[in-house]
C-alpha cells in the first residue's frame, strides 16, 4: 500500500481509487490542548509508547468515474520547511495539477486551503471547480467576522477570500450534507469552525468516511475525545461531534481517515476502555 519514503497511501474503495497524500508534519505543544493538565497528556502518550504530539497534513485524492477529485490542499509554505509537499505527493500520484476537476475543502482554515493557491493568488487547480460548504462559506467571505477577531483569524480570514476569488466563477456552495460529486457526500462535523464537514465515499460495496478536523492529535483524542484543541472555535460542540463520531465509527467498524491522522492515514476505530485505538487495517 505504501512504503515508509512514500507521501503517499491508495486504496480501493468499491470502484474507486483513494489515495492520501501526505503533504507534510509536524507536532504540537501541550499549550495548544488548553484545559487539558499536562500531566494528562504526558500520561496519555505515555500509555501509548509515544514521546510527540505528532500531527500530519493530509490531502485526499480521489479518482472515480472519471473524475479527479482532490478533498483539501494542504498549507504550502505557511507552516515551516516539514510541510508543503503535495506537489510531490501528486506527482508520486501519476495526477497534474490541471488534471483536478473538482477541488473540496473540508473547512477553510490554512492547513487545507492555502496550497489551493499560489503566493500571488492564483488558483493552483486551473480547471478544478472548488466546493465549499454554504455555512463555511458565509462565515469567511465577511470580513466584519474575521478581521476584529483575536489573532491569527484575520490573517485566515484574508487567505481564505483570496482563496475563494481565485477560483470565481468555478466556485460551487452546497448545503451541508450535499453532494460534492457522484458518490462523494458532505458530512457536517460541527464544532471546529461554522461549516466544518468531513465527508463520505460510497462506491459499489465500499465505503471511507472522512472526519475533517474532528481529530488533530491522534495519539491524544482518539484516546481520550474529551481532549480539545485550541483551534476549535466551539471547543465544547467539537467535543461532543468527536465523541459521537468515534463512536459510530467504532460501531460500524467502518473505514475512515481525517486531516491529520499519520502515514498511512487509513483507520478503523476500536473501543479501548473510555476511549478509543486506532488500527491500521
Amino acid at each position: 500500500m505504501s512504503s515508509p519514503a512514500s507521501r503517499t497511501a491508495t486504496r480501493q474503495i468499491g470502484d474507486a481509487e483513494v489515495t492520501i497524500l501526505t503533504d507534510g508534519r509536524t507536532e504540537f505543544g501541550p499549550e495548544l490542548f488548553p484545559g487539558t493538565p499536562e500531566e494528562r497528556i504526558s500520561a496519555v502518550l505515555s500509555a501509548q509508547q509515544v514521546e510527540a504530539i505528532a500531527t500530519n497534513f493530509n490531502a485526499v485524492l480521489i479518482r472515480n468515474g472519471g473524475k479527479t477529485i482532490l478533498c483539501d490542499a494542504g498549507p504550502r509554505d505557511l507552516f515551516g520547511p516539514t510541510c508543503g509537499f503535495l506537489p510531490q505527493a501528486m506527482e508520486e500520484a501519476g495526477v497534474g495539477a490541471d488534471q483536478v476537476g473538482v477541488l473540496f475543502a473540508t473547512h477553510l482554515h490554512p492547513d487545507h486551503v492555502a496550497g489551493m493557491i499560489t503566493q500571488s493568488g492564483e488558483a493552483v487547480f486551473p480547471a478544478a471547480e472548488l466546493v465549499v460548504t454554504r455555512e463555511e462559506h458565509a462565515f469567511w467571505s465577511d470580513a466584519a467576522k474575521t478581521d476584529a477577531a483575536p489573532a491569527p483569524l484575520p490573517d485566515w480570514g484574508r487567505l481564505a477570500r483570496a482563496v475563494l476569488a481565485a477560483y470565481g466563477d468555478r466556485l460551487r456552495l452546497i448545503e451541508a450534507g450535499g453532494e460534492i460529486a457522484p458518490g462523494l457526500t458532505s458530512m457536517p462535523l460541527a464544532g471546529h469552525t461554522p461549516g466544518h464537514g468531513g465527508w463520505r465515499l460510497s462506491s459499489g460495496a465500499g465505503h471511507l468516511i472522512h472526519g475533517g478536523d474532528i481529530i488533530h492529535a491522534p495519539a491524544l483524542q482518539a484516546a481520550d475525545p474529551d481532549i480539545g484543541i485550541a483551534f476549535d472555535m466551539d471547543m465544547g460542540t467539537a467535543r461532543a461531534t468527536r465523541k459521537r463520531l468515534l463512536d459510530e465509527l467504532a460501531t460500524e467498524g467502518a473505514l475512515f481517515t481525517g486531516g491529520h491522522f499519520l502515514h498511512p492515514a487509513f483507520h478503523v476505530a476500536v473501543r479501548d476502555g473510555a476511549g478509543y485505538r486506532l488500527e491500521w487495517p
